[in-house]
């Protein structure tokens, strides 16, 4: 399928604007991996980040693969244009979270959490995180770590049909959480301040609701012929059966 631009952007500025609750859900995580991971901080910080990172794209590859592997087994024409719609509908929904600040959406982590019990034990096997392979293990488990948020990037991830799709979506997320989770310091609080200002965060929520809200209408609006030349350069087609 065509690269989803406005998909990967949403997910970009969701990370963004995820990065304080990220903070808030791992905070405790990050600023403990230096005791279970020795060696020079900005080291620890950069491979643990990183394995964070490459957990999501491992994961958003795996849903990616598994949408598009139902696509093609199923070969039904108008599950394409169920898949987009409902990948702009997870849009909307992240959207929604995003602006949600009394909580009444924390339920959509629960379906991780089984999963996250599952992977806890194996921690024990990469504790001491004395070397770089173990710090990145580690923050790839640590990427794993069920949340409202990422579970819902993950569902758009899925339904983007594809291993490739599916990894872009979660790379964005993953990226744009970075300049809180890296330093989770003096700066890193700065960042997360500023990016929690009331119209700053209103309008990036919005950029993600209007890429989900274009993502449902694209099929629509591929009949307009003036229209078709930028939806197909930005990437919202139908995903191909």
């Amino acid at each position: 399928m065509p690269f989803d631009l406005p998909t990967v952007l949403a997910a970009l500025v969701a990370g963004l604007l995820g990065g304080l609750h990220c903070a808030v859900m791992c905070g405790g995580i990050a600023t403990g991996l230096h005791a279970m991971a020795p060696g020079a901080p900005l080291a620890v910080a950069w491979q643990s980040n990183l394995g964070r990172i490459g957990g999501y794209v491992l994961a958003g590859a795996l849903a990616g693969g598994l949408g598009g592997g139902v696509l093609r087994l199923l070969r039904i024409d108008a599950l394409a244009l169920g898949l987009r719609m409902a990948a702009g509908l997870a849009l909307v929904l992240v959207a929604l979270r995003l602006l949600d600040r009394g909580g009444r959406l924390d339920f959509l982590a629960r379906p991780g959490v089984q999963a996250w019990r599952r992977l806890q034990p194996l921690r024990r096997h990469l504790l001491p995180a004395d070397r770089a392979w173990r710090r990145v293990a580690l923050g790839a488990l640590w990427g794993w770590m069920p949340c409202g948020l990422s579970l819902g990037l993950l569902t758009v991830a899925w339904l983007q049909a594809s291993a490739g799709g599916g990894a872009a979506v979660m790379a964005a997320f993953g990226l744009g959480t970075l300049p809180v989770m890296l330093p989770l310091t003096w700066s890193g609080a700065r960042v997360g301040r500023w990016l929690q200002r009331p119209r700053l965060r209103m309008a990036m929520a919005c950029f993600v609701l209007g890429a989900g809200l274009l993502t449902i209408a694209a099929p629509w609006l591929m009949q307009v012929p003036a229209l078709h030349g930028p939806l197909a350069a930005l990437g919202c087609l139908p995903l191909a059966g």
